[in-house]
């Protein structure tokens, strides 16, 4: 076994391969950017080596410095986690040429399966069922218009040598074509710095299922059963499980036989995953090889009692596999829910921002139990445009897919997360949602509920609006002086007060009466009575009429986030007396919705538009997203020009509707 391992990534896979070296007595060594310094990841590992400027092209992608980190810190392996270098043939090569190993497979394995139109190749000469398609090297335009055409639409465009859901179209007609494939082109050489794609047919209501498999050096190869990664938004992945509902053993074994087969005609060493995209009747079709752990590999180590990183230490260390095929079982369910900082309910537009309060349920971390999270964030930490903004991963396992379902949704009840956007609502609702629920499973579940998934808003509950005010209305005061009280009590009569608040963009009030021994609330046409409020920081208990209630309430300026029973809202109250005079307008803005790159001007100044116009394309954390103009009118100024960086906010261009 190795005596120290370098650690080429960031995140929780840094975390997590940390934790499982420490155990098993291995030295650790974390590699950083200067926005990294003090992370998580870096206090986990006995010692760290910085490597460059925030910019992953600047810091994890480089090789070079991460060869020299290793060398200098006299590390014996690298282990390179999941994405930046992990699937790079030329890291792999470069490790092995300075007598470093790689905890990985052999860089010609990265190379026959790094390109998706060469994998497929030799998928079919392995005799694995392949999707209809092109996967050649021809990559003129109308060559592939012509291929999409023969194919028949709808199709998806993919990046040859992607993955994680970026450089990924789906082009319902011809018409579309052109501007999909340069779109796709232009994600892809940001992300991959290879801007080739393949064309092939658009399955309906696929499911997503992948094998997961281990190699060693000894011959030895096998299936850790699958995962069904149907559950996704711009195909990446949202919810993961295992086993995959509705499998039958029979097709568990077929499958799991066709990854074994695909990973041995590439003569493959260490951790994989072999994806397939399948039908609803059964049939499967090999997409791709990850050459790497995969970021859903904890609901494999639940069901079936391994420690996979464990296992890529021992075989990367020439020791055979730890169990065989005939060894492994499944053992109950387990549901892995992906925490983002993203808006649902602006498209997943990424978020960025400090953790101001970060809650989660109790839980082990990188172990087993019956709930987990990996995670490399704390309170105070910033989640940056600069990398993936993923905060966590929530696991849960259960006897059976029934009491796993129920341990997510308690579990995701007790996540608090104050700064950046999240998912994490947006995930309790999809974890409860009967089709999710029932296990009616497929790619398109999310956008196929949208109604459901994305409920308008509604009035903020009593119950709520209780705790909001009994955090606002009681001083962090333990003053004696009765000029201190907030309880507006009067000698000789009753006070009355309006308060005026919003939430989600929703203007509502309430009237409170002061009384003796505390407050009636006039609120959504009826009248309650709070009572006996205690307050602990953030914890907040009171008595609502006969009710007791409980719930937090975390302070940000003008802005109270209210957690109670699961649920997170924001109630916005600016105190009139502190703002008073202020104003501000904002006629004829269209500002940038998160940090990032202009890639594309679609218009000119001067140009006369059509509401829902494409005007740019911004790209962040590698994905597109397009700035569409609000109404009719006219663009005035262009603010940015392709290639400039700007900040959340920024105002990107000036735009005059059409009569105003």
């Amino acid at each position: 076994m190795f005596k120290k391992i370098l650690i080429a990534n960031r995140g929780e896979i840094a975390c997590r391969v940390a934790a499982t070296a420490r155990r098993l007595g291995i030295r650790t060594v974390a590699v950083c950017s200067q926005a990294d310094a003090q992370s998580q990841h870096v206090a986990m590992c006995d010692a760290s080596v910085l490597i460059g400027p925030a910019p992953a092209k600047e810091s994890y992608l480089r090789i070079e410095r991460i060869i020299a980190a290793a060398r200098a810190a006299g590390a014996e392996a690298i282990h390179p986690g999941y994405g930046f270098l992990s699937e790079n043939e030329e890291f792999a090569a470069a490790c092995e040429a300075s007598g470093v190993a790689f905890i990985g497979p052999p860089a010609s394995a990265i190379r026959a399966m790094g390109s998706k139109s060469a994998a497929k190749a030799l998928m079919e000469k392995a005799r694995v069922p392949l999707v209809p398609g092109y996967h050649g090297e021809r990559q003129e335009s109308d060559f592939l218009r012509q291929q999409a055409g023969a194919i028949g639409y709808p199709v998806l465009l993919k990046a040859s040598a992607g993955g994680g859901g970026k450089g990924m179209r789906i082009v319902e007609r011809s018409d579309d074509f052109e501007a999909a494939l340069a779109s796709c082109k232009r994600e892809a050489i940001n992300s991959f710095g290879d801007d080739r794609v393949l064309v092939e047919k658009y399955l309906q209501q696929p499911r997503h299922i992948e094998i997961q498999i281990f190699a060693d050096t000894h011959g030895n190869c096998v299936y850790l059963f699958e995962r069904d990664c149907s559950v996704q938004r711009r195909h990446q992945k949202v919810l993961e499980e295992a086993p995959a509902p509705g499998m039958t053993p029979e097709r568990r074994q077929a499958m799991g036989e066709a990854a074994v087969n695909a990973a041995r005609a590439v003569n493959y060493v260490g951790a994989g995953t072999v994806e397939f995209i399948a039908n609803q009747d059964g049939s499967f079709y090999f997409m791709e090889m990850n050459t790497r752990l995969q970021v859903e590999h904890p609901v494999t180590e639940m069901i079936t009692g391994t420690d996979l990183v464990e296992w890529q230490l021992r075989v990367a260390a020439g020791e055979p596999l730890p169990l065989q095929q005939q060894e492994l079982r499944i053992e109950g369910h387990a549901i892995e829910a992906r925490i983002y900082a993203e808006n649902p309910e602006k498209g997943f537009l990424p978020s960025t921002g400090s953790l101001l309060h970060l809650r989660f349920p109790d839980a082990v971390t990188f172990a087993h139990g019956d709930v987990r999270i990996d995670a490399a964030v704390r309170q105070g930490d910033a989640i940056t445009p600069h990398y993936d903004p993923m905060i966590a991963k929530l696991i849960v396992h259960g006897d059976d897919r029934t009491q796993a379902l129920a341990r997510m949704q308690q579990a995701l009840s007790k996540i608090e997360i104050v700064g950046p956007a999240t998912n994490v609502a947006f995930l309790g609702r999809l974890i409860a949602s009967p089709a999710f629920s029932d296990a009616e499973l497929d790619t398109g579940l999310i956008e196929r509920h949208h109604a459901l998934l994305f409920p308008p808003a509604d009035s903020v509950p009593v119950d709520m609006v209780a705790l909001w005010l009994a955090k606002l209305m009681t001083p962090d005061t333990t003053s004696a002086d009765p000029w201190d009280s907030s309880h507006g009590w009067r000698l000789n009569g009753t006070y009355r007060r309006t308060l005026r608040f919003d939430c989600d963009d929703q203007a509502a009030e309430l009237a409170i009466d002061y009384q003796r021994d505390g407050w009636r609330i006039a609120y959504l046409s009826q009248e309650t009575r709070l009572t006996h409020i205690t307050i602990d920081q953030t914890a907040v208990s009171a008595q609502v009429d006969s009710r007791h209630i409980s719930g937090r309430v975390v302070c940000v300026e003008d802005r109270f986030h209210v957690f109670w029973q699961g649920r997170h809202r924001v109630i916005a109250w600016s105190d009139p007396i502190a703002h008073a005079g202020e104003s501000e307008s904002e006629g004829g803005r269209l500002t940038a919705p998160m940090p990032g790159k202009i890639v594309q001007l679609m218009v000119e100044a001067g140009a006369s538009v059509e509401k829902g116009a494409p005007l740019l394309i911004m790209e962040a954390m590698k994905m597109e997203h397009t700035i569409s103009a609000p109404a009719k009118g006219k663009v005035e100024a262009l603010n940015y020009a392709v290639g400039d960086q700007v900040a959340e906010g920024a105002q990107l261009l000036s735009f005059v509707a059409e009569g105003g």
